[in-house]
Order: structure tokens, then C-alpha cells, then sequence
């Protein structure tokens, strides 16, 4: 079992930053990928951004050049850096930890809301 938790969400205006943590309770980087959703009412899970256990990241193109992810092995902790926030950016942010077949863990989420 992994829990996560999420933290570092807030209400930040159009063009701002954010940066948000998600802190595993235990030391998985090394066989998972890491990744950030987002969950919007009336839309499905999104993905936006995704860091394997190589380092290498995939990247949705809807937040490209203004979002970038890292982890902390120290801390158990990866972060996702959001720069340059639109009001689309606006939803529900949530950790997953993907180890394959299959197997998925999820935080609880954090909520980001930007103003116009």
C-alpha cells in the first residue's frame, strides 16, 4: 500500500504560479511512474504531466512550456511547478503513483483555482 498526499493548491490569479507536493509514504520513485491529473466537474481525468522512474516525463500539450515536474528521493516527494496559470487551469489536482499491471494508488487532490 501507498498513500499519497497532496498539498500546495490554492486560489492564484490569471499569470501566477503555484507549485504543489505530493508526498509519498514511502520511497517508490525507483519502480513507478509519478504522475499529476486533473479532474474537472462535467470532464474526465486529465493527465498533465507524468515523471517515469528513468526521469523521462511526458508532457500535455495544453500545459507545455509552462508546467514542469520533479521529485525529491530524499522526501518522497514530487512536485509539479505550474507558471504562467490560465483560468483553464482551473480543477481538481490529483497524485498517482502507476507501478503497472494495472496497479494505481491516488491522493485525495488538491484544489487550484484561477481567476481571470
Amino acid at each position: 500500500q501507498v498513500q499519497l498526499v497532496e498539498s500546495g493548491g490554492g486560489l492564484v490569479q490569471a499569470g501566477g504560479s503555484l507549485r504543489l507536493s505530493c508526498e509519498a509514504s514511502r520511497n517508490i520513485f525507483s519502480m513507478s511512474t509519478m504522475g499529476w491529473y486533473r479532474q474537472t466537474p462535467g470532464k474526465q481525468r486529465e493527465l498533465v504531466i507524468t515523471i517515469s522512474s528513468g526521469g523521462g516525463t511526458n508532457v500535455a500539450d495544453s500545459v507545455k512550456g509552462r508546467f514542469t515536474i520533479s521529485r525529491d528521493n530524499a522526501k518522497n516527494t514530487v512536485y509539479l511547478q505550474m507558471n504562467s496559470l490560465k483560468p483553464e487551469d482551473t480543477g481538481v489536482y490529483l497524485c498517482n503513483a502507476h507501478f503497472g499491471r494495472g496497479i494505481n494508488y491516488w491522493g485525495q487532490g488538491t484544489q487550484v483555482t484561477v481567476s481571470s
